[in-house]
């Protein structure tokens, strides 16, 4: 009585998994509220994914770095549905970065629509990363400039 119970709920469970896998496949992923983890083999694939993406170069060794990423994770949770944050460890992958020429870190890159339309360089207060990305998410959207 008992297995057959245990079967019927395993039975039930893998029909769910399977539907939200099938449902999920193609789809952006949801928003979560906290930076994704960008690596040179999924980069561009995930920056496709958001209308806006604000990225953060970053080395665990650099005490700026350090500095803004509470910062970013704060905005990331108070953009949810606006904007969609990646960190990118450019020790762990140099393609990336060096395709943006990232010199100096912290670089926070602002991607809209998979092309990068702004940025800047070292830590900066929540304030001023705010002003940067507001022009390109909703509302009183401003023209972008193209970045560089």
């Amino acid at each position: 009585m008992l297995d057959e119970e245990l079967e019927k709920i395993k039975e039930k469970k893998l029909k769910e998994m399977m539907k939200e896998g099938s449902a999920a496949q193609g789809a952006p992923p949801k928003p979560s509220g906290k930076p994704i983890d960008l690596s040179d083999a999924d980069f561009h694939q995930v920056v496709k994914q958001h209308s806006v993406m604000v990225v953060d170069f970053w080395a665990p060794w650099c005490g700026p770095c350090r500095a803004v990423s509470p910062v970013l994770e704060e905005l990331s949770s108070e953009m949810v549905g606006k904007a969609a944050f990646g960190k990118v460890n450019v020790d762990d992958n140099p393609a990336v970065a060096a395709e943006f020429s990232v010199q100096g870190i912290p670089t926070i890159m602002i991607f809209k629509n998979g092309k990068p339309v702004d940025g800047l360089v070292g830590a900066a207060p929540k304030a001023t990363i705010e002003a940067r990305i507001r022009p390109y998410i909703g509302r009183g959207e401003s023209t972008p400039q193209p970045y560089r």
